[in-house]
């Protein structure tokens, strides 16, 4: 199969989605929520008809993600913006459903262009001030935090016009953090919980990952509706959609050594294409190696633009690498394929899919004029 896939290549393996689909699915239809693709996470949208058949739409940040989801969903999407200019908020009430706003200063602006749709449900992102999550850069409630509104600015009774909350606090979590999010939303925000007619509970919710307990979340699920039977509860997971759904394929260029460390430089780049990596950061899985010295051979992994820091260490492997030989990062379809871009002008990966019957498809090859139209 390998031989016959373009190096750089993000593959997409379809029954894997299809297994993350179907137990969305299961807690959507158990819990009677609505489950939304989070497109900041999971952009695929090759499978946006296949995913409209499990979960109950999308969510964007943006108008290119809502004009994406539109287009190639068929469906308006769950909006949500730190800010919106006058020209974007004007596409994004064709386009959405629910316009979540950051502020009540942002509210103000838009008050009464939201009022003369009221097709278009207007919500409050709110900040509990409360999250377990341990890395900074993607902690919405860090002291001073700018995504959300805090409940000492909040008024005792929702504004005209409101119609719902929304929160986001987590990252790759599981349910038991969301009960204590829950508990410390519930315990400061309550009251206006009790007004609302909607829930946005954002994504980070790890639902699909092995050991994540879905029984535990439909029943906190499920017994949070009955404490709010007003209440339409949302989750927008992006991750849990594209969790372990595919993988990039990369090929050693060379190997070059320095100071006693042996570098396989690839044709990927971990800053360009995995910025993840280097931004949590994380070390990801290389299919068949593993840590520093557990095989005969270790490798640091080299990128492929000249930015020092573009590199990942180590890895030790059976054989020795050689140019030529292609290796497989694992998990690499979530955020990853969202994140990249094209510094050094390097070459972007190709985009395929191996189809439930095993067999790939080349989709994309991003070339020259992609590189080109985005500088002037």
């Amino acid at each position: 199969m390998l031989n016959i896939i373009p190096s750089p290549c993000f593959v997409i393996e379809e029954n894997k989605l299809l297994d993350n689909l179907r137990l969305l699915k299961k807690v959507r239809e158990e819990a009677s929520v609505d489950i939304l693709v989070a497109l900041k996470g999971m952009a695929f949208w090759h499978y946006f008809p296949l995913m409209k058949q499990y979960l109950s739409g999308a969510c964007a940040s943006s108008v290119n993600e809502a004009r994406l989801i539109f287009e190639e969903m068929g469906v308006k999407s769950h909006t949500y913006a730190p800010a919106y200019s006058e020209a974007d908020f004007e596409q994004l009430l064709g386009l959405s459903k629910t316009i979540s706003f950051n502020s009540l200063s942002q509210w103000k602006k838009f008050k009464s262009k939201m009022l003369q749709h009221p097709e278009i449900k207007a919500g409050l992102r709110i900040n509990p001030g409360y999250s377990e999550i341990e890395t900074d850069i993607y902690n919405p409630a860090v002291p001073g935090s700018r995504l959300g509104i805090p409940i000492e600015q909040m008024p005792q009774t929702l504004p005209e016009g409101i119609s719902g909350l929304h929160f986001h606090v987590m990252c790759e979590q599981d349910s038991f953090v969301l009960e204590r999010v829950l508990n410390v939303v519930e315990e400061k925000f309550g009251h206006l919980l009790k007004q609302a007619k909607w829930l946005n509970m954002g994504g980070g919710h790890h639902i699909t990952r092995s050991d994540y307990d879905v029984e535990h979340l439909i029943a906190l699920l499920k017994g949070f509706k009955l404490r709010y039977p007003n209440l339409k509860v949302i989750l927008e997971p992006g991750e849990a959609v594209g969790w372990q759904t595919g993988f990039l394929l990369a090929t050693v260029l060379d190997v070059v050594e320095s100071g006693g460390v042996k570098t396989a430089i690839l044709d990927v780049s971990f800053s360009a294409h995995m910025p993840d990596t280097l931004e949590m950061p994380y070390k990801p899985v290389i299919r068949g190696a593993g840590n520093p010295d557990e095989y005969p051979y270790t490798y640091r992994m080299g990128g492929a633009t000249c930015l020092a820091g573009d590199f990942m260490g180590d890895y030790s492997f059976p054989k020795e690498l050689r140019t030529d030989d292609q290796l497989i990062f694992e998990d690499m379809i979530h955020y990853t394929m969202v994140k990249t871009t094209l510094f050094n002008g390097v070459k972007h990966p190709h985009i395929g899919k191996i189809d439930s019957d095993g067999e790939f498809t080349l989709l994309r090859s991003v070339g020259y004029e992609e590189y080109k139209l985005r500088l002037s």
